[in-house]
């Protein structure tokens, strides 16, 4: 493949009947281009677990995945809040989730560590009030 493939998502935020539904999406993209399971699994996790987070914390926003040759970028956009404190919301455990979202199954505090675990890179760009933008590359 000579160019990069683009398949984007609108997160739809505070929807949890929907959430979910990108992840299930790129999952099966992925596998339609052949892609080893190890890789569309890392993606699949890295890719839910963003946009939970988008549902959750920030009203929505969008994610696009590109592949290369070479690799899978994922970017997740959001006009949320923004995160105060990365090297606290990136502990294990930590979460901001109101205990409605905590009563659904959500925000144990593990999106942010498993989007590093299961990525080569990850870069956070925030700024509180205005927004987080993610991106996360999977080597192939």
């Amino acid at each position: 493949m000579s160019d990069k493939l683009n398949f984007h998502f609108d997160v739809d935020g505070e929807n949890f009947v929907s959430a979910g539904q990108a992840s299930v999406q790129v999952k099966k993209n992925l596998r339609e281009l052949g892609l080893p399971p190890e890789v569309i699994r890392r993606v699949s996790i890295a890719m839910y677990e963003g946009e939970i987070n988008m549902v959750i914390h920030a009203n929505g926003g969008f994610a696009d995945v590109d592949v290369y040759e070479d690799k899978i970028v994922i970017t997740l956009d959001d006009k949320g809040p923004g995160i105060k404190d990365i090297a606290l919301a990136m502990q294990e455990g930590y979460s901001t989730a109101s205990d409605q979202v905590r009563s659904l199954g959500f925000g144990a505090g593990m999106g942010l560590p498993n989007m590093k675990r299961y990525t080569d890179d990850m870069q956070i760009d925030t700024r509180v009030g205005v927004g987080t933008k993610i991106t996360m590359t999977i080597r192939l």
